[in-house]
């Protein structure tokens, strides 16, 4: 038996002045969601600010139906069209999901999202699947890497927690990663603590330390294979890999954490779709 969707009440700031709790007729005047208020931007903008900010302070937890896009536009007092804008963006930013016949959800971190978001591995032959995990090292230490120490907005010296990994596929090693994460933000997580998660690591900060990672900003290049890499991957020395760096945000790009993965491309590719829909399923 499917299980009723859990909703909540949240308290909205009415955009529009002198129309608190009041939606604007589709076709009128503004309707379009450019009308002028309070604040700056197109108004489906300030409304998307609206819900991001209710998102990231709690209010709506992950995994939480959102209220109808009706009730949505009486709090904000505009048209629901401007709503639908609002939440078509948080829909293609995969902060909101949408669910046929059952309503609007903030999304969640779960397996399919991590493969098809944030893993772009893939065998030559387009076969995709999520990658076996093993921890190879787990340690708090003083932040020493400069580009690290950019990425994070962090100073060197201060305490960070470093884990690397090795992700098999097809029963092959293909990918080495090596994360820097700020201690002052996961506080609490240890080495057991990280190797027993059930689920992917995303979902763990989001469900153990309530930080959803939200997009990330990569460089890619080509590298050769250094000692560390090649044992991991058991690949020669100076083999030629992908080095791929990638800062994970937050809510207002917040960073998270800094990863470098080293890939060996002999049977794999990175691939990376570059457009997305408007509209969830």
């Amino acid at each position: 038996m499917a299980l009723a969707a859990r909703r909540v009440a949240i308290r909205l700031p009415a955009l529009v002045p002198g129309v608190p709790g009041v939606s604007r007729t589709p076709g009128a005047p503004g309707a379009t969601g450019a009308e002028p208020g309070p604040g700056t931007g197109p108004l489906y903008r300030r409304a998307k600010r609206a819900l991001l900010q209710v998102i990231e302070h709690g209010a709506c937890a992950p995994g939480t139906a959102l209220p109808s896009e009706t009730e949505l536009a009486r709090s904000l007092g505009v048209s629901i069209g401007t709503v639908r804008r609002a939440v078509d963006e948080l829909v293609a930013d995969h902060i909101l999901v949408r669910h046929q016949g059952r309503g609007t959800f903030v999304a969640t971190h779960d397996a399919e999202r991590f493969l098809f978001q944030f893993f772009h591995v893939e065998r030559a032959d387009g076969h995709r699947e999520s990658p076996q995990v093993e921890l190879l090292a787990f340690q708090r230490q003083r932040l020493d890497d400069a580009d690290a120490a950019e990425a994070l907005r962090l100073r060197e010296g201060e305490a960070v927690l470093v884990v690397e990994n090795r992700l098999t596929l097809q029963g092959r090693p293909v990918v080495h990663d090596r994360l820097v994460l700020p201690a002052a933000l996961f506080r609490g997580l240890t080495e057991k603590r990280l190797a027993e998660r059930p689920g992917t690591i995303y979902q763990l900060y989001q469900s153990e330390f309530a930080i959803t990672v939200l997009r990330a900003a990569e460089r890619a290049r080509a590298a050769a294979a250094d000692r560390s890499a090649a044992r991991v991957l058991g690949v020669p020395v100076g083999a030629p890999v992908m080095q791929v760096r990638r800062t994970a945000l937050t809510f207002g790009d917040k960073p998270v954490e800094y990863r470098v993965s080293v890939v060996n491309t002999a049977r794999h590719d990175y691939v990376h779709v570059l457009s997305r829909p408007l509209r969830g399923g």
